[in-house]
């Protein structure tokens, strides 16, 4: 069959959508030049090693600040809405990033707790949800301000190339 964990997953997107919460109305800008750039990941994965990569390749000059967090496991929810809280605290921070590498659909499956939904949509910060590969999708993806098919797609999105902004710095001289 389906399955239990697919099952929970329809229901509670279902809820969550009747309340409100993928509303594109509702969806944050994603800032054109952010200054500082926060992301909540597991510090030993290759998903942030690939975003730090390509930070530094597009965006030498964006302050990244990294919350490490649990992204796999029953405590992993609890610890990804603790990074959203501590990173959305920071006065100058203009986008957090949630992401970590690909799976199957049950290590996903912290990516699909209502709570951390629920976090996503009060945080005051943009959020980009870089949950697996494209083909991955979870609650996360729905309730974050824009889905990236992958972590390093994130780092694409969430940063002009510098070499678009020396473009843009030649036109305005």
């Amino acid at each position: 069959g389906i399955g239990a964990l697919y099952l929970e997953f329809e229901k509670l997107k279902k809820r969550l959508q009747n309340e409100g919460l993928f509303d594109k109305s509702i969806k944050k800008n994603i800032p054109k030049y952010p200054s500082t750039i926060g992301i909540v990941t597991s510090k030993t994965g290759a998903a942030l090693r690939d975003m730090l990569i390509i930070f530094k390749r597009r965006a030498p000059q964006i302050k990244i600040l990294i919350r490490s967090a649990l992204v796999q496991g029953s405590d992993a929810p609890k610890d990804i809405v603790s990074g959203i809280k501590e990173l959305s605290a920071i006065n100058n921070i203009d986008l957090i990033i949630i992401g970590r590498g690909g799976g199957s659909f049950e290590d996903l499956w912290p990516f699909n707790d209502e709570n951390l939904a629920q976090e996503i949509s009060r945080c005051r910060v943009p959020i980009i949800s870089a949950v697996g590969h494209e083909t991955d999708i979870t609650l996360v993806d729905y309730v974050s301000d824009i889905r990236a098919p992958t972590p390093s797609a994130a780092a694409e999105i969430a940063t002009p190339s510098k070499d678009i902004l020396l473009t843009e710095l030649d036109q305005i001289t």
